[in-house]
C-alpha cells in the first residue's frame, strides 16, 4: 500500500511548485496589465480625462454596487450590460455614423452600401486598435472624432445613471433604480472609468496584434475575435483532461486490484454514546443562524430574479427605492458564501473536541464570542453596503465601510479585517482542541493533521482579500479576488470537507484509519494538482498575457479530472451508508454527501468544463451559462455538503432523538429537484440563446436590452418560479426539521413501533438500540 509519508512529501512539493507558479503568474499580470494614463488628450492638445478622473470614476462605480449591476470585462451581474462592451459598441457606432454622414452623405452606417461599410470598418479598426499610449509621458492621444464620440457616449451614461425620463425605459430594462448615481460630477467621472475599460479591450498591446484583454469582447466591427492562442490552448486543455482521466482510471484500477486488509465493522454505533462537550453544544447556534441566512438568501434570490422581469418593481410595489437590484444581488451572493462558511466553521468547532476527546479551558466562551463577532460582521457589513448603494455613505468612507463592488468580495475593508480576525480566532479554537491528537503518536494523526492544515489554510487564505487597495490596478484586484473566491472557497474548503468526512467514517468504525488517511491524501493531491493553477482560468480576459492564459487553460482542465473520481467516491459513500443496520441513523447526512458527488460531476464538472476552455469562455463569460455553473457548483456541491455536515453534527448533539424522516426526505428531494429545474428550465436555455447571439452579432448584443427584453427571455425567467418554489419548500422543510428537534423533541424509545420502523432512528433486533 502507498506509503503515507511519500504522499505527504508529494503534496508538499506539489503545493510549493503550484504556488510558486501562481505567484510568478501574478507578476506577469502586473507587468502586462493595461496602463492607466496620466492624461487622455486629443491630437489638438485638449484634455479629455485624467488619471484622477478614471480612479475616482472607479470609486463611484464601486459605491453604486460595482460588479453587482452589470459587469466589467465580463465579471459581474447579468441583467444590466457589460459596461466595457456596451461603451465600446456605442463609441464605435457613433464614429461609423459620423464618418458615413461626412464621407458618403448617408443617414448613417446602416444605410451605407456594403462596400462603403467595409471601408468604414477598415478605417475604424485601424484607429481604435492602434496603441497611442506614450509610456514616457503617460499620455493616450486620441483623434478629435473619438473625443466627440466619448462626449456623446458619456452623455448617454450621465442620463442613464441619473433620473432622465429619456432613459427611464432603459433603466427599467437594466433593473437600475432612478438616480443610481445622483451626483452629476460623479456620473461624469464614472464614464472615464468605463471608457478606460473599453479602451483596454480594444487597444493592441505594444508590438502585438491582440488587445490587452486578449481581443475580448467579441466585436466584429473592429475585428475583435478570439486570438489563435485560445484555439490552441483549448485543444490542449481537452488533451490534458483526457490524459488526466486516463491516469486516474489506471491508478484506481491498480490500487483496487490489491487486496485490502479485512476490516471488522462495529456491531453498534461507536458515536451513539459520545457525550457532547459544552463547546460542541454551543455550536448549535451557528446552525440556527445558518438556516436563517439560507432562507433569507433564497428570498433575496427570488427578488433578484424578479427584477429581471419587472426591473424596478415587485408586483406593483416600488421596491427598487428601498432594496435596489444591486443590493439584493449583493446580499444574495454573499449570503450563499456566508451560510455555507458557517456550516464549515460550526462543523470544525464541533468536530475538534470529538477528535481529541479534549475540551480546552474556556472553549465554550471562545465559540460564543466568535458567533457574536460573526453576527456583528454580517449586520455591520450589510448595513454599510446598503448605505453605499443608496449613495448615503460618501466616496471617502465607501472602501472601508461600504461596498467594494467586487463580486463575492463586496464588504468594506474594515469588515474584511474583522472577519479575518474572526477566522484566526476560529483557527485558534479548532487548533487548540486538536492539539492533543496532533502531538500524539495515534494512528489518526495524519488525517487529523490534514484536517488541521486545511483549517490553517481556510483561516489564512482569506487574507487574499486584504492584498489590494482602493486604487490597485483592476487586473491585480482580479488576480487576488480569485485567490479568495477560487482557492479559499473551491480549494481549501474542499480539502477540509474531505478530511472531515473521512474522519466521520473512521470514527464510526467503517474505515480503517490508514486506508482513510491514504484516500484523503490522494484526493487532496489530485484536487490541488489542478485547483491551485486552475485559478488562472478566471483571468483569461482580465489584462493577462498569453502565458497566463495557457497555464489557466491547462490546469483548469485538470480541475475536472478529480470529478471522475467522484463517481467512485459516491459509490464508496453509499456502501458505507448501508454497511450496517445502525448506519440508518446517518442516512440523510450520507444522502447529502451523495448529492455532493452528483452535483460535483454535473455542476462543477460538466457545466464547469463547458465554460472553462479559453475559446468557450471567450463567448460565454458573463452570459447565463456562467451562473448555470455557479448555482449548480456552489449550492450543489458546497451547499449540499454543508447541510450534510450540519446534519451529522446535529445527530451527535441529539443522539437519542427520533428524526422526522419524512420532513428530511421532502427537504432533500425538493432541494435537488428545484436546483435541477432552475438550471435546465431557465439558466441553460437562456445561456444557449445568449451564446448564439454573441456568436452572430457580438458580445454587446447578447447582453443588450434589445436581446434581454424579448418575450422568450421573459418566459424563461418566469419558468424559474416552479423550480424556485420547489427549492424553497426544501429549505423550509430543513428549517422545520431542525425546529422540531429542538422545540418538539421525541426520544427514539417514545416512537411507536409501527412509526419507528419508518424512522431511520428506530432499530430492531440486533442493533440493540430499541428499548
Amino acid at each position: 500500500m502507498t506509503n503515507t509519508k511519500q504522499l505527504w512529501i508529494f503534496l508538499a512539493v506539489l503545493l510549493g511548485v503550484s504556488f510558486a507558479v501562481l505567484l510568478w503568474s501574478g507578476n506577469q499580470i502586473y507587468q502586462a496589465a493595461p496602463p492607466v494614463p496620466e492624461e487622455v488628450v486629443t491630437t489638438e492638445g485638449e484634455t479629455v480625462y485624467t488619471r484622477a478622473d478614471i480612479q475616482k470614476g472607479r470609486q463611484v462605480w464601486q459605491s453604486m454596487g460595482g460588479m453587482q449591476l452589470g459587469s466589467i470585462w465580463g465579471h459581474g451581474g447579468y441583467v444590466a450590460p457589460d459596461w466595457s462592451a456596451d461603451w465600446l459598441h456605442r463609441e464605435l457606432m457613433f464614429l461609423l455614423d459620423r464618418w458615413a454622414q461626412e464621407e458618403y452623405d448617408t443617414a448613417g452606417y446602416e444605410e451605407s452600401s456594403n462596400q462603403q461599410k467595409a471601408a468604414l470598418r477598415g478605417r475604424l479598426t485601424a484607429q481604435i486598435r492602434e496603441n497611442t499610449y506614450d509610456p514616457e509621458s503617460g499620455t493616450i492621444t486620441i483623434s478629435q472624432d473619438r473625443a466627440e464620440a466619448i462626449e456623446a457616449v458619456s452623455a448617454h451614461y450621465e442620463s442613464l445613471f441619473g433620473n432622465d425620463p429619456e432613459t427611464a425605459d432603459l433603466r427599467e430594462a437594466y433593473a437600475m433604480k432612478n438616480d443610481t448615481v445622483p451626483d452629476a460630477e460623479n456620473r461624469q467621472v464614472m464614464s472615464a472609468f468605463f471608457w478606460w475599460s473599453a479602451w483596454s479591450a480594444a487597444t493592441e498591446r505594444p508590438n502585438d496584434s491582440i488587445t490587452y484583454t486578449n481581443n475580448w469582447p467579441s466585436e466584429p466591427l473592429i475585428e475583435n475575435r478570439p486570438p489563435s492562442s485560445t484555439f490552441l490552448w483549448s485543444a490542449f486543455s481537452v488533451i490534458f483532461l483526457l490524459g488526466g482521466i486516463a491516469l486516474l482510471g489506471w491508478h484506481y484500477a491498480v490500487s483496487h486490484s490489491r487486496e485490502e486488509e479485512p476490516h471488522r465493522l462495529p456491531e453498534f454505533d461507536p458515536m451513539r454514546h459520545l457525550k457532547p462537550t459544552p463547546s460542541m453544544m454551543a455550536t448549535a447556534k451557528y446552525f440556527w443562524v445558518l438556516l436563517a441566512l439560507f432562507l433569507l438568501q433564497i428570498l433575496l434570490g427570488a427578488i433578484t430574479a424578479h427584477y429581471q422581469v419587472e426591473g424596478q418593481v415587485m408586483y406593483g410595489f416600488e421596491l427598487a427605492d428601498i432594496l435596489p437590484y444591486s443590493i439584493t444581488r449583493t446580499w444574495h451572493t454573499q449570503l450563499a458564501v456566508l451560510w455555507i462558511a458557517l456550516a464549515w466553521l460550526g462543523t470544525g468547532l464541533y468536530i475538534a473536541p470529538a477528535v481529541s476527546n479534549y475540551e480546552p479551558p474556556y472553549q465554550r466562551l471562545g465559540v460564543n464570542l466568535l458567533w457574536l463577532c460573526l453576527i456583528v460582521i454580517v449586520v455591520g457589513a450589510f448595513a454599510g453596503q446598503w448605505l453605499a448603494v443608496m449613495q448615503e455613505l460618501g466616496l471617502e468612507h465607501n472602501f472601508w465601510f461600504g461596498h467594494q463592488g467586487w463580486e463575492y468580495a463586496d464588504i468594506g475593508r474594515f469588515w474584511q479585517y474583522f472577519l479575518f480576525i474572526g477566522l484566526l480566532l476560529w483557527l485558534f479554537l479548532v487548533g487548540r482542541a486538536l492539539w492533543p491528537t496532533l502531538t500524539s503518536n495515534s494512528e489518526s494523526r495524519s488525517i487529523v493533521g490534514l484536517l488541521f492544515l486545511s483549517t490553517v489554510a481556510i483561516g489564512l487564505f482569506f487574507g487574499a482579500a486584504l492584498m489590494w487597495g482602493e486604487h490597485t490596478h483592476l487586473s491585480i484586484v482580479e488576480y487576488w479576488r480569485w485567490w479568495l473566491v477560487h482557492l479559499w472557497v473551491e480549494g481549501f474548503f474542499e480539502v477540509f470537507a474531505t478530511a472531515v468526512i473521512a474522519f466521520i467514517f473512521t470514527r464510526l468504525g467503517l474505515l480503517p484509519v490508514r486506508t482513510a488517511t491514504i484516500a484523503v491524501l490522494f484526493a487532496t493531491i489530485i484536487f490541488m494538482a489542478g485547483g491551485v493553477l486552475g485559478t488562472l482560468h478566471h483571468l483569461y480576459f482580465a489584462g493577462s498575457p498569453t502565458p497566463v492564459l495557457a497555464l489557466g487553460a491547462s490546469f483548469s482542465a485538470l480541475e475536472v479530472v478529480p470529478l471522475a473520481y467522484v463517481g467512485f467516491e459516491a459509490y464508496h459513500h453509499y456502501r458505507l451508508g448501508v454497511a450496517t443496520q445502525w448506519m440508518r441513523r446517518y442516512r440523510w447526512p450520507v444522502m447529502f454527501f451523495l448529492a455532493v458527488a452528483f452535483w460535483n460531476l454535473v455542476g462543477a464538472g460538466l457545466f464547469g468544463f463547458l465554460i472553462n476552455p479559453p475559446l468557450s469562455l471567450y463567448y460565454m463569460q458573463g452570459l447565463n451559462l456562467t451562473p448555470l455553473h455557479g448555482h449548480t457548483a456552489l449550492f450543489g456541491v458546497y451547499g449540499m455538503l454543508g447541510i450534510g455536515l450540519v446534519l451529522f453534527c446535529i445527530r451527535g448533539m441529539k443522539p437519542n432523538l427520533a428524526w422526522p424522516e419524512g420532513t428530511l426526505k421532502v427537504s432533500f428531494w425538493c432541494l435537488n429537484i428545484g436546483l435541477a429545474m432552475m438550471a435546465l428550465m431557465t439558466l441553460l436555455p437562456l445561456g444557449v440563446m445568449q451564446l448564439f447571439a454573441s456568436l452572430e452579432h457580438g458580445y454587446w448584443y447578447a447582453r443588450s436590452a434589445e436581446f434581454m427584453q424579448q418575450p422568450i427571455v421573459d418566459l424563461l425567467v418566469w419558468l424559474r418560479v416552479p423550480g424556485d418554489t420547489i427549492f424553497s419548500i426544501g429549505a423550509v422543510a430543513l428549517a422545520v426539521f431542525v425546529i422540531r428537534l429542538w422545540i418538539f423533541p421525541r426520544r427514539e424509545d417514545e416512537v411507536p413501533v409501527e412509526e419507528g420502523e419508518r424512522e431511520a432512528g428506530a432499530y430492531a433486533g440486533s442493533t440493540g438500540y430499541r428499548r
